[in-house]
């Protein structure tokens, strides 16, 4: 199918990589006017077919600026995709106030930001879909050195349940959407941090984090904005205020 997102308007942050701008490219091969934000904004110079801003998602002057330019530019969103996150690895022992205060204004005070700034607009311009981008690793699975992480992607499932609840009849659906392990350079990233902390190479790192993933092998970030377009779009009109499993079998 093609054009499921035509005539539709999306903003989306941390598009810049990772599973952030598989979703841009596949709302932007969808249709959509894609507007995609990166704190990084060298990140976005060379992709073609959206409007690409810079912010810092955790200035809530700098979201809400954003969001009246954007606004007057574009109209109210039709699309919100919130991709903004940061995975802190280790248990409670590991975490310093410093590292739950980071964490969570990254991974879900960013979202309450994005939300405060656009929601009147959408719920003037007759509502919208909003996807905020939560984890595997949350409400539906502990696992073993993501205290922090999985609180705050939690945190995610219970604000999407809420604003969903809040405004069901005002033609505003929000959804999550829960993926296992993502091939990405975050998870690069991670592997590389492992391998230091712990002595093994990075190839045995790697092996680790697939052998959590039932399915035997990583999922791609397309995978998760397979998903993202079906939630942004009208067939999934009748679906709001759910967490949704792009896991590999991660949570059975």
């Amino acid at each position: 199918m093609a054009n499921r997102l035509k005539n539709k308007v999306a903003f989306i942050t941390a598009a810049g990589q990772g599973i952030g701008r598989a979703i841009a490219e596949a709302f932007v091969a969808e249709g959509a006017t894609v507007i995609a934000t990166d704190l990084d904004a060298k990140k976005l110079k060379d992709f073609n077919g959206a409007k690409g801003y810079p912010l810092d998602a955790l200035s809530t002057k700098k979201v809400d600026a954003l969001a009246k330019k954007v606004i007057k530019e574009f109209g109210a969103p039709d699309i919100l995709v919130n991709c903004a996150g940061y995975v802190h690895q280790g248990s409670v022992l590991d975490c310093s106030e410093k590292d739950w205060d980071f964490s969570f204004d990254l991974n879900v005070k960013s979202i309450h930001r994005v939300l405060r700034a656009f929601l009147p607009a959408m719920l003037e311009h007759g509502g919208g879909s909003i996807v905020n981008i939560s984890s595997a690793v949350s409400s539906i699975r502990g696992v073993p050195n993501r205290y922090v992480y999985g609180a705050t992607k939690a945190a995610i499932i219970g604000l999407t349940k809420a604003v969903a609840a809040d405004f069901i009849r005002d033609g505003i659906r929000v959804n999550a959407i829960c993926p296992g392990t993502i091939q990405s350079p975050s998870l690069n990233e991670r592997i590389e941090a492992g391998a230091k902390k712990s002595g093994k190479s990075p190839s045995a790192v790697r092996t680790d984090f697939i052998e959590r993933q039932p399915i035997g092998r990583l999922g791609t970030p397309k995978e998760v904005a397979n998903l993202a377009v079906f939630l942004a779009s009208d067939e999934s009109s009748y679906i709001t205020g759910q967490p949704h499993l792009v896991d590999g079998g991660m949570a059975l």
